[in-house]
């Protein structure tokens, strides 16, 4: 296959990673926005949601539409109900204390790891994908200066990454209409723009938060049920899915949607090309090179403010 549709192939496997990174990232985006609290336990959340979905299509009957659609509705509703549990149980109590919050959210992530290590085994388990038609990708090829279409072999994607890119696309822009156009999201943006302000202004400032420490799980469980199919379940799989995460966030800008769906796309397409032409290590290694450049360059991130 010539160097074009390796590239093409490339892009499409980092588009894939980019649109599951992008909701996890919006969650912890989300929730630091708001809360101004860095949450440590987000990627066992991300864990979680995949764990769950194994449960949910193993005990639903009616094959793997029927299983793979009641995970993508429960998944996130429970690990959502578990995070604003977490939030009233624990992070109320502390006032939300940024030291002592990371602390509290390190002992979530370690109950949540060990609990599920304990019901669900080490074991990494798939989910059978609901539909995983593989596509015939064209490319274009110039004959006597004219372009012409042709079909190279191994040049194709699954039904289901598209479907996945789509999702998180659509749910992305759900959460962009609810932040902007809703009731709860001026809420949020009054709560995140002055705590005090808003609790003068009669605003439940905790049930606000306790919500949007649900959605931000939610968003991470529902990454994970959508990439279970391609990947596997895993009690560990949350540590490197916090780590992407946290630099999708710090490039983009702590707080910033829009800039951590664009640093989820730089990171998610950068990613999968060299991945595919070098090594994932090296990946990896320039990810956190390019942290390391806005740290130094731009501290706020891509379209973060300025701290005053």
């Amino acid at each position: 296959m010539e160097f074009g549709p390796h590239l093409m192939l490339a892009l499409l496997e980092g588009a894939v990673t980019a649109a599951v990174l992008a909701l996890m990232a919006s969650g912890l985006s989300l929730v630091f926005g708001v809360m101004r609290v860095v949450n440590v336990a987000h990627g066992e959340f991300y864990m979680l949601g995949a764990v769950v979905a194994w449960f949910v299509s193993t005990l639903v009957g009616g094959g793997p539409v029927m299983g793979f659609v009641a995970a993508v509705v429960l998944a996130p509703l429970i690990v959502g109900a578990v995070a604003m549990l977490a939030d009233i149980t624990v992070l109320r109590h502390i006032d939300y204390d940024a030291e002592r919050t990371i602390v509290a959210t390190i002992g979530i992530l370690y109950i949540i790891q060990q609990l599920t290590l304990m019901t669900y085994g080490p074991e990494a388990r798939p989910v059978i994908a609901p539909f995983n038609a593989r596509i015939a990708l064209p490319w274009v090829e110039f004959v006597n200066g004219r372009p012409q279409l042709y079909w190279p072999w191994g040049l194709s994607v699954t039904s289901y990454k598209l479907f996945v890119i789509a999702a998180a696309a659509a749910v992305l822009l759900a959460i962009r209409a609810l932040m902007l156009r809703s009731r709860a999201g001026l809420l949020m943006r009054a709560t995140q723009i002055d705590r005090e302000t808003a609790l003068a202004f009669g605003i439940p400032v905790e049930r606000v938060y306790a919500l949007v420490f649900g959605i931000g799980a939610g968003l991470a469980a529902l990454a994970g049920v959508l990439i279970v199919p391609i990947q596997q379940a895993h009690y560990l799989m949350g540590g490197d899915a916090l780590l992407l995460s946290f630099i999708v966030v710090i490039i983009g800008g702590l707080g910033s949607l829009p800039g951590t769906v664009i640093a989820a796309l730089l990171i998610g397409l950068s990613d999968g090309v060299i991945s595919v032409f070098f090594s994932p290590t090296l990946a990896k290694i320039i990810a956190t090179l390019l942290v390391a450049m806005v740290l130094v360059f731009r501290p706020q991130g891509l379209l973060g403010r300025p701290a005053r």
